[in-house]
């Protein structure tokens, strides 16, 4: 009996053996001639708006990776053409790309069991993205499935918009695309939209049962960035329930990005709604969709913003968190109901690499309406290393010396990265000596707990585009103090110089093209930011 089953196995050894030797002399050999011809990959947009990347599957046995990336400003000598943002893997022939804030561009390549099958795709460029830039539409209410009289209209949103238009109209424009309003079929149009969707009121419109729609950008001054998307059929079915609760603005997320310990949260508001009400819990919700707050949950803040929240307490610790948002009229009581509850986690921050300390360059968004939760505005997110976000908008220097103890210590990280004192430059009542001497405690709190400090040097700002962007007006000493606080900078052991990097073509200001409202870098700002530190990698211990 046992020789029997010896000789059993003995067989499936072999027939293994030989299935595996098969495989290896098809993928050495490549009998069926697909060495050197590289993937073709193509897109298609699912039903929810994302999209699905796919290409022909190989006759092998084989994986195939997916490489998310975005391409670098070439601004900055010697760096790659592409930012590798996330890599993922699938044995089908398609996979569900990350929808990002801005273009990226996506790769595959084909493994089988003994390394690379051939050659990998073409970078394949995100097709939602055209120029000049029109928004692509996200929501869709066709025959099929007709909107209610308050449906939300949402599309992708453009890098550097600042607000969008939406203008709804009787019948399709005479002519797409363009900037003018439509000389026919306009209805109405509003530029009160600061975020990428809108919840329109249809129900002045009752004698209709299709209307069409169209999206722009706008920037800073509300001049045209590129041109109106395609007209959107609406079909409306008025006897459909009108949506009562906020629509959680998750639809350009981008991949791999982690929220910060200071987190916002961010949705597309109800229409003509200003008060909200968010709350945080640690477990999900045991009714979704209700009404009434949560009995165990950890955190709630009631605010007057369409559109998001900040949170005033930092969450560093790891772990589940839920929150959702409901709308409140202005005496405090509950409109409709709760939206979704959305999902984030904070992991272990063991043995951290590098974390970034600051203010609201830190801590991220830009464009005047993009909130830090809006992560392409985030500079650690093109960062070639991990690093925690611990900024805070609205810091000075002092106030994030402040929390060195609560929110650093705990961390631990072995490299900060430290930008603080922007606002203390807009500021007259703070001299550069009062930034430098927070600087200096900072710099001595760090190496009191065995971190290498590595401060970032100040950037110029645009006194003029901040008076237009906050109603604010800037210390006319800004530049003089800016220079005195970053020759301390640069004389300390460890220190990266964005400076020079930021100045517009007259070198005196921030550059419009880098920040559109004088004071915060935007995409192409953050990741400019994020290049230069790259290229500084090994001052980190």
């Amino acid at each position: 009996m046992k020789t029997s089953i010896l000789k059993f196995l003995a067989f499936l050894a072999l027939i293994l053996a030989c299935v595996i030797a098969i495989i290896f002399v098809c993928e050495k050999t490549d009998p069926l001639g697909r060495e050197g011809q590289p993937l073709v990959a193509s897109f298609a947009e699912t039903e929810n708006g994302r999209l699905r990347l796919t290409w022909e599957k190989l006759p092998y046995p084989c994986w195939y990776r997916v490489e998310t990336y975005a391409k670098t400003t070439g601004r900055v000598e010697g760096e790659p053409e592409y930012h590798l943002l996330t890599t993922g893997t699938t044995r089908e022939n398609a996979y569900d790309v990350p929808t990002g804030a801005i273009p990226m561009y996506y790769r595959v390549t084909p493994y089988g069991l003994f390394g690379q099958l051939g050659e990998a795709s073409e970078p394949v460029a995100n097709p939602i993205y055209r120029d000049p830039p029109q928004p692509v539409i996200i929501t869709h209410y066709p025959q099929s499935a007709p909107a209610s009289p308050m449906p939300f209209l949402v599309w992708h949103g453009v890098p550097a918009a600042v607000c969008y238009e939406v203008e709804l109209l009787s019948e399709p424009p005479a002519e797409e695309g363009g900037t003018a309003l439509s000389k026919n079929g306009h209805l109405e149009s509003t530029r009160e939209v600061f975020t990428n969707g809108w919840q329109a009121d249809l129900r002045k419109y009752t004698k209709y049962t299709q209307l069409y729609w169209r999206v722009r950008a706008l920037g800073l001054h509300l001049d045209a960035i590129g041109e109106w998307s395609k007209a959107e059929p609406l079909v409306i079915d008025w006897t459909k329930d009108a949506p009562d609760a906020p629509l959680l603005n998750d639809f350009d997320d981008m991949p791999g990005a982690e929220m910060p310990i200071y987190p916002v949260y961010r949705w597309i508001p109800l229409h003509g709604v200003t008060h909200y009400e968010v709350e945080l819990m640690t477990q999900p919700p045991d009714e979704e969709g209700g009404s009434q707050p949560a009995p165990d949950r950890v955190w709630s803040r009631v605010v007057n913003s369409a559109a998001n929240c900040y949170d005033e307490y930092a969450r560093p610790y790891a772990g589940d968190y839920y929150w959702r948002v409901r709308a409140l009229d202005v005496k405090g009581n509950t409109i409709g109901h709760y939206s979704k509850t959305a999902h984030f986690v904070m992991p272990e921050h063991e043995h951290v690499k590098a974390a970034m300390f600051g203010d609201s360059i830190t801590h991220g968004g830009g464009a005047v309406s993009y909130p830090p939760s809006a992560l392409e505005y985030s500079y650690g997110t093109y960062l070639d290393f991990p690093a925690v976000n611990l900024g805070r908008s609205g810091d000075t220097s002092k106030t994030t010396l402040a929390r060195f103890e609560q929110d650093v210590v705990p961390m631990h990280p072995e490299n900060l990265l430290i930008l603080t004192g922007t606002n203390s430059l807009r500021d007259p009542s703070i001299s550069a000596d009062d930034v430098i001497r927070d600087l200096a405690r900072i710099k001595a709190l760090c190496e009191q707990n065995d971190i290498r400090p590595i401060f970032l040097t100040l950037m110029p700002i645009h006194p003029q585009n901040i008076k237009f962007a906050f109603h604010t007006d800037t210390d006319p000493k800004w530049h003089a103090k800016m220079d005195h606080i970053n020759a301390y900078i640069k004389a300390q052991p460890y220190f990266i110089d964005l400076e020079p990097y930021f100045y517009d073509k007259t070198h005196t200001v921030l550059d419009p093209a880098l920040s559109i409202d004088g004071l915060h870098p935007d995409i192409r700002g953050k990741q400019l930011m994020g290049e230069i530190i790259n290229l500084h990698q090994d001052e980190l211990k």
